[in-house]
């Protein structure tokens, strides 16, 4: 078989006058192309003279133009004759995901619908014996009509050839963790592999391995980072086992984005004219109060609320004038040589510090979660530490006064900053403490730093000069758990320790 190299302007079959090309590889190229019998842009691969897997590519092809799926660019024509040998499929308008992600990660909502839209064409494709195989953030477009649109099924793969495909012995598998990785790009903004396109590289732990979204983007939903990890590193986790099918991600990623905004405020207005209930009883409040007090009535409201607020903060500007003024001509001398004395190592002079170990800590009753203690130093993608759940009260269902994890700095340290990436439930409520002892009782710790609201990335300042070989993270109040109505639950993701030998 034999074809020949296309250029700008050549006509195929006298009717696809090629435009300009869009990518190429090697054999190959893709073209914006005019259907000129139909008056319509077009999607054109060529091949170069001598291509050998024209045979193969054109089959897919003829494969994909059966699937009777929108979420798929569709194929229009194939030739693989003894002459020439071109597809031509349909053009696709809209930003692909690298061009989404060209200003910084998605909503965790919008990205959730993206790739879940992605997922469900998949797993159609899937059901009906076909795979995709190369799937990469350049095939997957969201369209001005606001809907996805995969191009490349099977194609891409025949283009490439076994050598960069690979075997693909279980091919639902393969395209399964392809939309982990176009998950956790849309999450974070970075690819979870070498850098494709304008996507960087994403971070990665001591053994190599891509951290997980959360340890790169504070405040994602877990649940969203427990589908991604799921899927692309085949990691069971509290919210399920390994995701294997895109059947299975599709569902998992369903169940876990979130909701909606609320709609606009007629809508509750309107809501309450129809007689229904209002599921946002706090606006229609608002709405109720506007109705009540016409715009002149608030603003004269508001001018004498305004009026009052002023002459406060005049009075208590003037108190704390006074307050500093007397504090300056009375503070005795020990007292600010003291406070010089307990001051905590300079945020110049202080390092990044390595731990030696994470263990779980409780001397009164039973730890929480032992054996994933190590996972809070951040040395495995996708794990983290947590406390158990707990039924009815934050502060441990009252069943203890909390619970610990214990890090092991290996030699003496003096802190200057801790920073932990907890759960996105806010709040919890944690102290820092050092000691000499990783056996002795809570009371050989001495507090230096403590937060009542901590919730996501936490960064606790130290400012005493206490030293010790063991860290402890105490923790006295717990978040609500996601999803789980009554239960509490704390999420450590990451802790990061700086200061200096003792």
């Amino acid at each position: 078989m034999s074809t020949y190299t296309s250029e700008p302007g050549t006509r195929l079959a006298g009717r696809y006058r090629l435009v300009d090309q869009t990518s190429m590889g090697t054999g190959w190229t893709y073209w914006k192309a005019t259907d000129e019998t139909l008056a319509r842009p077009v999607t054109v691969l060529t091949f170069a003279p001598g291509f050998p897997r024209i045979g193969e590519t054109a089959t897919a092809a003829r494969t994909a133009s059966r699937l009777s799926d929108p979420r798929f660019a569709q194929v229009f024509d194939v030739e693989d004759n003894d002459e020439i040998a071109y597809v031509v499929m349909e053009w696709v308008r809209g930003e692909t995901l690298i061009d989404l992600l060209a200003e910084g990660p998605l909503d965790p909502r919008r990205a959730a619908t993206l790739i879940g839209e992605a997922a469900q064409a998949l797993a159609f494709a899937h059901r009906n014996g076909q795979s995709h195989l190369r799937l990469d953030p350049s095939r997957v477009r969201w369209t001005p009509g606001g809907g996805v649109k995969i191009s490349g099924l099977g194609i891409d793969a025949a283009l490439a050839g076994p050598e960069l495909v690979g075997t693909a012995e279980d091919p639902d598998l393969t395209d399964t963790r392809d939309l982990g990785r176009l998950l956790y790009a849309a999450l974070t903004g970075y690819w979870p592999g070498p850098a494709i396109g304008t996507l960087p590289q994403a971070p990665v732990d001591s053994d190599g391995d891509p951290c997980s979204p959360r340890q790169v983007a504070a405040g994602l939903p877990a649940s969203l980072d427990s589908v991604t990890c799921r899927a692309l590193f085949q990691q069971e986790t509290r919210q399920g086992p390994a995701l294997g099918t895109t059947s299975g991600f599709a569902d998992a990623l369903t169940s876990v984005t979130p909701p909606p905004p609320p709609p606009p405020s007629s809508t509750y207005q309107s809501a309450a004219s129809r007689g229904t209930t209002n599921p946002y009883p706090e606006m229609q409040v608002a709405e109720d109060y506007r109705r009540r007090h016409p715009a002149s009535e608030r603003s004269a409201a508001a001018r004498a609320i305004v009026s009052v607020v002023i002459v406060l903060v005049l009075v208590a500007v003037g108190v704390v004038a006074w307050a500093i003024s007397r504090g300056m001509h009375h503070t005795p001398a020990a007292a600010a040589s003291n406070h010089q004395q307990t001051s905590g190592p300079s945020a110049a002079s202080a390092v990044q510090l390595t731990p030696v170990s994470a263990s779980a800590f409780n001397p009164i009753g039973s730890t929480d979660d032992p054996q994933d203690a190590p996972y809070a130093l951040g040395t495995s993608a996708g794990k983290y530490w947590h406390t158990e759940y707990y039924y009815g009260y934050p502060k441990f269902g009252n069943l203890k006064k909390g619970t610990g994890l214990l890090i092991n700095m290996g030699k003496p340290v003096r802190l200057s900053q801790v920073v932990i990436q907890f759960g996105t439930s806010c709040c919890t409520a944690a102290t820092i403490e050092i000691g000499s002892s990783g056996n002795g009782p809570l009371s050989s710790f001495t507090p230096v730093a403590t937060s009542a609201s901590a919730a996501g990335s936490s960064t606790f300042t130290v400012s005493s000069r206490t030293s010790g070989q063991y860290v402890l993270i105490w923790i006295t109040s717990l978040p609500p758990l996601s999803g789980q109505a009554g239960k509490y639950q704390a999420e450590i993701y990451r802790v990061t320790l700086r200061g200096n030998d003792a």
